[in-house]
């Protein structure tokens, strides 16, 4: 299979038209096998994916230095096509706590220079704040991603999680290649305001959580036992009558799915595909085996009645609970 492409936004480079986030190969899923994620990263460059979307806080450095440790170690030429997309803002503790966002100018150059020696390249392909920063103008944090554009240090700059207003600001400062943002059968908030905004500035949706977390994948059930430290724990839709209620969507996708011979996480990441030539979902394989079966979501195609049937079995605003804890709702903007 010759891996498709699409470009984010007018701006933005050409990239696979799947992206890998590596979140979980580090944090907030609980353990994850450091080999079976070298081993993934490597099977997905060699599958053609080349957009890897990672964070400067996931696992306190832990992500940045395992997909450097991917790239030193893939073949030059898989080597040379990836390009990574990195997210910074999060302030950490020891602990593993969050102690909110800093945009600040120099904030930007000192994140950017870990980065860039964690995950041993000499550029960023998309630098961007992980959440909008209440202190600080967005125009002061673009503007600074803008001058480690004209160093060489990034390529592109993206933004994360923001509102239609702050996509219009940042762009009125400097050219925004895509916004990265959770976009899913259960998610569509963006759909009123921010895509229409995107769409009308030329600007990429580089979409997360395009299985709600596992939620929509199929392999989650109402009896699985969480690993401690695992996010899911804590998010509502994963909650008593919520988790009920939401599965009981992901059974009737089940139906549709199995009607074309697919997988139920194959037909949620298609609906994502179907969208738009202008998104490019993220799904957060950690397992050869997952990244298969989500690289099997590019040979499906969706018609009107496919379409149909999947906004009848999971319509907007289906979903049960918010999808996020209310103290980490606050640092979303919408």
């Amino acid at each position: 299979m010759t891996m498709p492409t699409r470009t984010l936004g007018t701006t933005g480079p050409q990239v696979s038209a799947l992206g890998l986030g590596c979140m979980g190969m580090s944090a907030l899923y609980g353990e994850a096998d450091r080999a079976e994620s070298i081993a993934t990263l490597h099977a997905a460059l060699e599958a053609g994916v080349t957009l890897l979307d990672t964070g400067d806080f996931y696992g306190m450095g832990h992500n940045e230095l395992l997909i450097g440790e991917a790239l030193r170690t893939a073949p030059a030429a898989r080597r040379e096509q990836a390009l990574v997309s990195v997210k910074f803002g999060a302030l950490r503790d020891p602990d593993g706590g969050w102690s909110g966002y800093d945009g600040r100018p120099a904030a930007v150059k000192n994140f950017a220079a870990y980065s860039l020696q964690r995950l041993g390249v000499d550029h960023i392909d998309v630098y961007r704040i992980a959440r909008l920063d209440p202190d600080v103008p967005i125009e002061e944090t673009v503007g600074a991603i803008a001058e480690l554009v004209d160093k060489g240090h990034v390529r592109h700059i993206g933004l994360s999680e923001v509102g239609a207003g702050t996509v219009r600001r940042a762009a009125a400062t400097a050219a925004i290649s895509d916004l990265q943002i959770e976009y899913s059968l259960l998610s569509r908030g963006i759909e009123d305001e921010i895509l229409p905004t995107t769409r009308e500035l030329g600007i990429g949706i580089t979409a997360y959580g395009v299985l709600s977390r596992g939620l929509i994948s199929g392999h989650f059930t109402a009896d699985r036992q969480l690993a401690p430290g695992d996010f899911r724990a804590m998010s509502p839709r994963f909650q008593g009558d919520n988790l009920r209620h939401n599965l009981n969507l992901v059974e009737a996708l089940r139906k549709i799915a199995e009607q074309k011979g697919v997988t139920v996480a194959q037909i949620a990441i298609a609906w994502v595909l179907s969208r738009g030539a202008d998104i490019v979902p993220l799904v957060g394989a950690r397992r050869r085996d997952r990244l298969t079966e989500a690289l099997g979501a590019l040979d499906v195609t969706l018609d009107a009645a496919d379409l149909a049937a999947v906004e009848e079995a999971v319509p907007a605003g289906a979903a049960a609970g918010a999808r996020y804890p209310a103290a980490q709702l606050a640092h979303v903007e919408r």
